[in-house]
């Protein structure tokens, strides 16, 4: 079947616009409670409970209102949070024994989007097929239970104790934060009453920023997608190093002490060597746009390593497969499944801190150990129907590039799954060259469609908003 709603991470969308409607969500809501209360008939009969939790938008609330409706007519219990990070949530249903959690949450994305992902009982993405089970009841009208039958809500008043608690406990107890300044960033979003006590509550001296969510300004100027505020205060403030999370607390960058920024590939780096010095680490799993020195350091060590399709859900699928522990995406996901099922940057961090404690390093030394290699994406439009992958210039020049970088340098080509782009990513050791390559690839992908070159734009290396 093929989905009409769910994406790679939920239902996603600008707030107002089909699907991220009230009507619809509510639709949603006692869509996925009809087929809780199915299994709950072909299990024990109990009646399905589900954790509801949003970030700071303020379309959380109509949204949540939305949801709440729906499982309650479907005769589901709701339990609320109110505003905690994704991977709280996740630890949460787990936790608490629940059927399903949801989030309401458009992640990293700018305030008039919002979305809604969901958990199953134990703690990991939603299956496909449940997915597709609650878009074929969302093809049905929707009902109401008799009165008797409807769901109850209530809220979990210490849902954030609980969860900054769940943190802490995935941080050595032989260690602690004292000596450390670390200057915090929430991005105004689900983190910004719980990282700074984690860090706190472990011993950090600690500086808080973009923790006055509005509403409106989560992610805005702040967070991992814009750590340009976390790098000036790290150097204001002279602290040690600095942590950015994005608006649902799932993503995470980290500055160090002279300011700069390392990515999810250098901060897995950093988390993998550690282990791997304590016990060996079988392998490590990245996604297509990993950068090539962290295999190839990685590999050095002595470490497998394996790539995934763009997405943490990827990621996870493959580090399953493989019974792997350690996966993540430069764009900050970071999955450490013996401490969590999901990504959780605050989890994360502190692994990154457990390193920098235990082997008396600061950030800049373990994460400066890894030289990323330079970069160049550019985006192509595409004309509809065009068959890249047959074309035999686009091909040739490919293949050229490829024997000029050798062993020092691949090239990906990918198509967008959001818009008609073909992105050209070309990587290696010599940034003039890497440049040039990616867009001698761009020019022949434009000759071979009989563009002008009005669909090429470059983005910035290294700095990848996929």
């Amino acid at each position: 079947m093929t989905r009409r709603y769910f994406g790679t991470d939920g239902v996603r969308g600008k707030v107002g616009e089909l699907p991220i409607t009230p009507d619809f969500v509510m639709r949603l809501g006692y869509a996925a409670g009809e087929v809780l209360v199915q299994q709950a008939r072909l299990g024990k009969g109990v009646r399905p409970a589900v954790l509801i939790g949003k970030d700071t938008r303020i379309s959380g609330y109509m949204l949540e209102s939305a949801l709440e409706a729906g499982f309650c007519a479907a005769g589901v219990d709701v339990l609320l949070t109110g505003p905690l990070p994704t991977p709280g949530i996740a630890y949460l249903t787990r936790a608490l024994r629940l059927q399903a959690g949801i989030v309401i949450s458009a992640s990293h994305n700018p305030f008039p989007d919002n979305g809604i992902k969901f958990f199953s009982a134990d703690g990991n993405k939603l299956p496909d097929l449940l997915e597709e089970q609650i878009e074929r009841h969302m093809e049905r009208p929707m009902g109401c239970r008799p009165s008797a039958q409807l769901g109850k809500v209530r809220r979990i008043d210490d849902a954030a104790g609980r969860y900054i608690e769940f943190c802490k406990s995935t941080f050595p107890s032989s260690l602690d934060l004292r000596g450390l300044k670390i200057v915090v960033d929430c991005a105004h979003g689900a983190g910004y009453h719980i990282a700074p006590h984690v860090l706190h509550e472990l011993g950090a001296e600690v500086v808080s920023i973009g923790v006055s969510p509005d509403g409106l300004n989560i992610n805005d100027m702040f967070g991992a997608t814009a750590p340009q505020s976390l790098q000036l205060a790290v150097k204001q403030h002279k602290a040690d190093l600095g942590i950015a999370l994005d608006g649902d607390g799932d993503r995470l960058l980290m500055v160090g002490s002279d300011g700069a920024l390392f990515d999810g590939d250098q901060l897995l780096y950093v988390i993998a060597s550690y282990r791997h010095r304590r016990s060996k680490v079988k392998g490590v799993v990245g996604t297509l746009m990993s950068n090539l020195a962290l295999e190839q350091m990685l590999n050095a060590l002595g470490i497998g390593f394996m790539r995934a399709k763009v997405g943490d859900r990827y990621v996870l699928e493959l580090l399953n497969k493989k019974h792997w522990e350690l996966g993540g995406e430069n764009s900050g996901h970071i999955i450490c499944l013996d401490k969590h099922t999901t990504g959780d940057g605050i989890v994360s961090a502190l692994q990154v801190l457990s390193a920098v404690c235990e082997l008396g390093k600061s950030l800049d030394e373990l994460a400066g150990d890894l030289k990323l290699f330079p970069q160049k994406l550019i985006n192509v439009s595409l004309p509809r129907g065009f068959d890249w992958e047959k074309n035999a210039s686009i091909t040739k020049s490919r293949q050229a590039v490829e024997r000029r970088l050798g062993s020092k340098g691949r090239v990906l080509l990918r198509p967008s799954g959001t818009e008609p782009l073909l992105r050209v990513m070309v990587e290696g050791e010599n940034e003039a060259r890497v440049s040039d390559a990616a867009a001698e690839i761009a020019e022949s992908i434009k000759l071979a469609i009989g563009g002008g070159g009005q669909g090429l734009r470059t983005w910035a290396d290294n700095q990848l908003r996929l």
